[in-house]
C-alpha cells in the first residue's frame, strides 16, 4: 500500500495515535519550560532567549582545523540584535561571555538585525585549533570554553517527543574582560 505510516495512510493533522495515548491530537503552542515567562525567577539575571544554529561552513563539530573553512569564520560566534548589543555595551567583533544558569562560554559578537531583540543565537562545535592560520582551539570545559553544549541541558525535554530544549534556554550576554580574552588552547 502507498501513503504514509499512519493509521489512515494519509497525512494526519489530527493524530489518533496521540489521542489514544492521552496527548493532544492537534499541535498546540506551549511556552518553553525554561523561558523568561515560565521561569520569572531566572528572568532578571537571564532576560534573553538562547537558540542555536550550526554554521554552514563546518560539518557539525568538525573541520574548524581546515584553513579554507576557518578563514571564513575564525572564531566562535554568538549573534544578537544590534539594540541588544548596544544596551550591553557590546560592539560587533567584541569577545563576550554568554551565560546560562548552567555556566558560561565565550564567543565573538556578531550583530544580526533580523533577530528578535530578545533572542541570542549561539553556535556549537568549537574546539579544534587551526595551526595553519595560527587560530586556537578551545577547551571543552572551564572558563575559556566556547562549547555551547556546556551551557545547555537535556532537561526539561519535551514530554511527547523527548526532544532537547536547544532552541529556548534563558541566557545573558556581557562584554568579556580583556584579561579573559587571551588564554586559549593551541
Amino acid at each position: 500500500p502507498r501513503g504514509f505510516r499512519t493509521p489512515t495512510r494519509k497525512i494526519e493533522l489530527f493524530s489518533e495515535v496521540l489521542a489514544d495515548h492521552g496527548y493532544p491530537p492537534l499541535p498546540e503552542i506551549e511556552e518553553p519550560r525554561t523561558s523568561p515567562r515560565s521561569r520569572p525567577d531566572l528572568a532578571e539575571r537571564f532576560p534573553l532567549i538562547l537558540t542555536c544554529a550550526k554554521s554552514l561552513w563546518f560539518c557539525e563539530t568538525q573541520h574548524r582545523n581546515v584553513a579554507s573553512l576557518r578563514s571564513r569564520v575564525p572564531d566562535p560566534q554568538v549573534e544578537l540584535h544590534p539594540e541588544t548589543a548596544l544596551a550591553r555595551g557590546v560592539a560587533a567583533g567584541d569577545w563576550v561571555r554568554l551565560e546560562t544558569p548552567h555556566g558560561s562560554i565565550r564567543a565573538r559578537a556578531r550583530l544580526n538585525a533580523s533577530l528578535d531583540p530578545h533572542v541570542v543565537c549561539g553556535q556549537h562545535g568549537w574546539w579544534q585549533a587551526c595551526a595553519e592560520l595560527g587560530l586556537p582551539g578551545y577547551p571543552p570545559f572551564g572558563p575559556n570554553s566556547a562549547n555551547l553544549n556546556l551551557v545547555l541541558r537535556q532537561h526539561p525535554s519535551d514530554p511527547i517527543s523527548g526532544s532537547s530544549p536547544l532552541r529556548a534556554s534563558v541566557c545573558n550576554v556581557a562584554p568579556l574582560a580583556m584579561a579573559d580574552v587571551t588564554p586559549h588552547v593551541r
